[in-house]
């Protein structure tokens, strides 16, 4: 069995544990991917949370680029409503001149945050929401050091100029933005963990629409799967009750920090809890590697993706890492 790898990593910060050190368990994490054989990690923008440290990933790309030797690294994705064009595109310009044909700029149109978040980060303006393909196609524009039609970024110089391009690809969780990715030429990623739906009608309109670019020359379809993970099936089970707690946390609107196992098995469940978590589990594959291998096999055979990424947090970091070993052993 292979299928090709990548990581997305959130920056969790679980309980008893400090943000900082969410973002050096990154680096080991990239570090540990890239002896793998894992093609690419993303680091998540979230923010106005304690649950995770990931708020710049532009940021932590860089780190990440200049601690590993050849895997690539990313956003997943750069929240795009919330920043400049111009801006954006200087970041990863200037991510592309340090660390040349390893940078990935995934463009992301959720907010990464709750409504105080977005309003702190407008600085108190509206945002317009049905602008967001517009300010990708002008970032990419001045990215590949052409003009964009909107008249606030004519006759301007991106700098640095004349270096190597990002990957760039565009985020989607329910097909709506396949044509755009396609029409776009960017690669498609596309989050089957936020609600567990996967269509292979939606990559195959996304196919259909793709015209090549600067960015991307062939279409790309990269689905995001969370796992739990380890030796066993029953330890799996074990290690999935935090993240259970999380997602049900999650879906009543709060974000938890990822309790110890112990913990989340102390936690009283409701009859409605079980049943929840029971239907949650379309949206985390829980089991022995072998059999999470499987599962994502089949899925490729049936949906016809490129790649898939994984992202898994169990509480600690030693069980997270070792995650990533058992996929890589089975499929890599």
């Amino acid at each position: 069995m292979t299928v090709k790898l990548s990581v997305l990593d959130q920056g969790p910060v679980t309980k008893g544990n400090r943000a900082p050190d969410a973002l050096h368990k990154a680096v080991e994490l990239a570090q540990l991917a890239e002896k793998l054989g894992y093609e690419r990690i993303w680091m998540a923008e979230h923010h106005n949370t304690d649950a995770f440290a990931s708020s710049a990933p532009e940021i932590t790309t860089a780190y990440i680029a200049a601690k590993t030797e050849k895997i690539r690294v990313g956003t997943g994705g750069t929240m795009i409503m919330h920043y400049s064009p111009y801006k954006v595109a200087e970041v990863f310009k200037t991510l592309s001149s340090l660390a040349p044909d390893r940078i990935d700029f995934g463009i992301g149109r959720a907010p990464g945050g709750d409504q105080a978040a977005i309003y702190a980060l407008a600085e108190g303006r509206s945002v317009p929401f049905d602008e967001l393909y517009g300010k990708i196609d002008d970032t990419l524009k001045l990215i590949a050091d052409e003009e964009p039609i909107n008249p606030v970024y004519q006759n301007l110089i991106t700098s640095p100029v004349d270096v190597p391009l990002p990957e760039a690809w565009l985020l989607g969780s329910s097909g709506q933005s396949a044509m755009q990715a396609g029409e776009m030429g960017l690669g498609y990623s596309y989050a089957q963990f936020f609600t567990g739906n996967i269509s292979k009608e939606i990559f195959d309109m996304y196919r259909r629409s793709f015209r090549p670019s600067r960015f991307m020359k062939q279409p790309k379809v990269m689905v995001c799967y969370f796992v739990t993970v380890a030796e066993t099936r029953e330890e799996a089970e074990y290690q999935a009750r935090p993240a259970d707690l999380a997602r049900l946390a999650l879906q009543r609107g709060r974000i938890i920090q990822y309790l110890t196992p112990e913990e989340a098995h102390r936690v009283p469940l409701s009859e409605m809890d079980k049943m929840l978590i029971q239907e949650n589990r379309k949206m985390n594959f829980v089991g022995s590697a072998k059999d999470v291998a499987e599962r994502l096999v089949a899925e490729q055979e049936t949906y016809g993706f490129d790649e898939a990424m994984i992202c898994t947090i169990p509480h600690s970091q030693k069980e997270r890492l070792n995650a990533y070993r058992l996929l890589a052993k089975e499929l890599l």
